[in-house]
């Protein structure tokens, strides 16, 4: 139940709305599904705010969810090298 909740809950975090940003895609959400728990879950679905969380943390992410950002040019590939 618990994992069910967190997916429901990354998947609404992560889409943000045309206007602010590109939505993530589906193997961002995937990737980064404990990164967001881990450094952003805080911030609210659809807010700027859970991109810049993202951004301030990228040393941090997990090298899959690195890799999805890079794959989705969210971040520059520079990022992958820690």
């Amino acid at each position: 139940m618990r994992q069910i909740y967190m997916g429901m809950a990354l998947a609404a975090a992560v889409s943000l709305s045309a206007t602010e940003a590109m939505a993530f895609s589906k193997k961002v959400e995937d990737a980064c599904a404990g990164d967001y728990q881990t450094f952003c879950s805080q911030y609210l679905p659809r807010s700027t705010k859970l991109r810049r969380c993202f951004e301030s943390n990228r040393k941090g992410l997990s090298k899959w969810c690195v890799r999805a950002l890079v794959d989705a040019g969210e971040v520059p590939a520079k990022y992958l090298k820690k």
